[in-house]
């Protein structure tokens, strides 16, 4: 039996649940965050204040978003020096480029660790609601940014795997494709979503 995907932002949650079983509630709902939550400014540029960042887990994470296909990670274009980007090849057609604040950069790295990206507007509100992100100080300032979020800094193992989950939702989301943050092991089992 074939099934048509009616919205690229729930098979995303869908995703995301499925990645994060360690995480999520019986309603596959992402649990609250359980390390303290950082403060931020409320201007730009939207940063995280006085965090502490373990060098390791940042590296780690670097590497699983470099093993996204069709990402490359180059310098972003749109942060603060030393901040990476999250690019997405040329020739990968978009699905929602109204996210993307830049360019082909759907997301990027700052050097504490911290992110920003463009989450399906339903999973960056329960990202907000369970203390993984807070809305960039302009999402609500122009079409399609309604789930363009700052991700706290990954501060233990268990969150790693969670943003990194979040970082593949935003690819997906960008692009329409149904990537498996749990598949990426080195595989690239990428299938296009029906539009």
């Amino acid at each position: 039996m074939k099934f048509r995907v009616k919205s690229v932002s729930w098979f995303s949650t869908v995703l995301l649940a499925a990645t994060l079983n360690a995480h999520a509630n019986v309603d596959g709902e992402l649990s609250p965050r359980e390390t303290a939550i950082p403060d931020t400014t409320d201007s730009v540029p939207h940063v995280q204040l006085n965090v502490k960042t373990d060098a390791d887990l940042i590296a780690e994470f670097r590497n699983k978003v470099a093993k996204i296909p069709d990402v490359s990670l180059q310098s972003s274009m749109l942060s603060l020096p030393g901040a990476e980007g999250f690019w997405i090849r040329e020739g990968v057609p978009l699905a929602n480029p109204q996210a993307i604040v830049g360019g082909r950069e759907f997301a990027h790295l700052h050097p504490d660790g911290s992110l920003h990206a463009s989450l399906p507007p339903e999973l960056a509100k329960e990202a907000v609601k369970n203390n993984w992100a807070t809305f960039h100080p302009w999402s609500s300032q122009r079409l399609g940014w309604e789930g363009f979020v700052m991700i706290y800094t990954p501060s233990t193992q268990a969150e790693v795997d969670v943003v990194y989950a979040l970082v593949v939702s935003s690819f997906n989301y960008v692009t329409g494709k149904e990537i498996n943050a749990q598949s990426l092991s080195g595989k690239k089992s990428v299938k296009r979503s029906p539009n």
